[in-house]
């Protein structure tokens, strides 16, 4: 892909700091790659986002990625509920209607708790796509002459991604200083990872000030890191030291990358997993006034959620724990984590899952 300068985004209107990994990858020496490895995790320890650019994955390919959300967000709804999401949280697979789903940071799996969660619903549709390999999880695909080409793509933009997130968890083992620069890649084959589209539509500015609707509310991430790709419309806002949310303004041909939560179990707290939220964006010129209302306009975007293997042990890491630092977490099963997080996401009985889902698993 053709490289970013850094000093092009240097006036950015967002706090995250900016990470050029065109100098990892050009890196010749252990010394060069250790130099960008350690701003990387600067920034996973304050704020726990970054923006990164010259990724890897080129400006071409997230431009047909978002082109390809579009039109699938762009179909009727009976065909998009031909792949719908299954029911309950246990397989997060194909498509989720606006409503259906519940982001949320609460864990403990209370329905009544769930329940009071969903009275102000997530205004958003989303499609998950996963590995084809995935242990405990299948994909949900919609018919081929629905959407055609549509399977092959995201695949392709799947593995694609997993390549960029291979080399970032390269970098945090470098700046961890782990002895062993294959780690994390050791314990991240890429078949637990997630592709996720999302498509925000439209909604009243005044239901999302007044609490009456939300796009996703504060939350963090599950796994161990997070890429994400948005669009110029706005919203994304993540949660300072002093607990004030700061906006994450777009950047193109940027990822937002974002630590998750088992990352942080792993380096001891050394790492943060950060809360954050898509909520009203900052810019008037992401809002259509023409109806008279102050109207939100569409925003997509595409995070890609890169997990530990299912049945992954995270532990704490020895070169995050010393007397200073003693060890904050039992160890635990990426499985076991991802289930106790899913629980009030999504209902583990809904009566209005549209057709059959198509279902394939190789």
């Amino acid at each position: 892909m053709g490289s970013i300068s850094q000093e092009d985004y240097q006036n950015s209107s967002s706090p995250i700091p900016i990470v050029d990994f065109a100098e990892w990858y050009k890196a010749t020496s252990p010394s060069e790659k250790l130099s960008v490895a350690k701003k990387l995790i600067s920034a996973c320890q304050d704020p726990g986002f970054v923006y990164i650019i010259n990724h890897g994955v080129s400006e071409d390919l997230l431009s047909e990625a978002f082109s390809v959300a579009k039109k699938l967000f762009d179909l009727p709804m009976e065909d998009k509920m031909k792949a719908p999401h299954p029911d309950g949280p246990d397989i997060h697979r194909g498509y989720s209607r606006p409503g259906l789903e519940k982001v949320t940071q609460y864990m403990d799996g209370d329905e009544t708790v769930g329940e009071a969660l969903r009275a102000v619903v997530d205004v958003k549709e989303s499609y998950e796509i996963g590995s084809e390999e995935c242990e405990n999880q299948y994909n949900v695909w919609l018919p081929e002459d629905v959407y055609p080409g549509f399977r092959e793509f995201t695949t392709k933009f799947f593995w694609h991604c997993n390549e960029a997130a291979q080399e970032i968890l390269r970098a945090i083992a470098v700046g961890l200083e782990l002895g062993d620069d294959e780690f994390l890649v050791k314990y991240h084959s890429g078949h637990n990872n997630q592709l996720r589209l999302l498509h925000y539509p439209p909604v009243p500015a005044d239901d999302l000030e007044q609490g009456k609707a939300a796009r996703i509310s504060a939350h963090t991430d599950w796994g161990s890191i997070t890429m994400l790709f948005q669009d110029g419309c706005g919203g994304l806002e993540v949660e300072d030291k002093d607990g004030k949310f700061v906006p994450a303004t777009p950047i193109p041909g940027a990822c937002v990358m974002n630590v998750g939560d088992l990352l942080m179990r792993w380096s001891n707290d050394k790492l943060k997993s950060t809360l954050h939220r898509v909520t009203l964006p900052p810019s008037s010129d992401s809002y259509d006034t023409s109806s008279g209302k102050r109207m939100t306009k569409a925003r997509y975007s595409i995070p890609y959620f890169v997990s530990p293997d299912a049945f992954a042990r995270i532990e704490c890491l020895p070169a995050c724990v010393d007397e200073k630092h003693p060890v904050k977490y039992e160890p635990i099963v990426q499985d076991d984590y991802r289930k106790m997080r899913a629980k009030v996401q999504y209902k583990k009985t809904d009566t209005d899952t549209g057709a059959t889902p198509v279902a394939v698993a190789g």
